[in-house]
């Protein structure tokens, strides 16, 4: 009986050790902004997250895979049990046809330090 419950302590303390620190839980990670022109205004579109952890959550960057994506993160720490966003603008001039695009974000999140964050959608003439 002794041996069951310094088990189960065990295994208490490592599912406590494991949950600790900033977590990220993202509503979305991939939107489709449907079709636009290429003489549209650019496309705004946002993700949210919640730092599920017991730590503040830093948003360390956010890079897009091209120039077209301008990526907007908050500066701040986001302290648990609170949300953020993260701003993806798409400029659809210069491109056309299908696009894939994606953004790389670091953060401090043990389990989640890098996560891509994706944009599809038509650009017409």
């Amino acid at each position: 009986m002794k041996h069951l419950s310094l088990t189960i302590l065990a295994l208490l303390l490592a599912l406590t050790a494991a949950a600790a620190g900033p977590q990220i839980k993202f509503t979305t990670q991939q939107q489709d902004f449907g079709t636009v022109r290429q003489t549209d205004p650019q496309v705004t579109l946002t993700y949210e997250f919640t730092n599920t952890g017991d730590e503040p959550l830093v948003i360390i960057s956010a890079k897009a895979s091209c120039g077209c994506t301008k990526p907007h993160y908050p500066d701040a720490p986001i302290p648990p049990g609170q949300k953020g966003t993260i701003t993806l603008k798409f400029n659809p001039r210069a491109q056309f046809g299908e696009i894939h695009k994606s953004v790389t974000v670091r953060t401090n999140d043990k389990k989640h330090k890098k996560l891509t964050l994706r944009l599809t959608g038509v650009v017409i003439e």
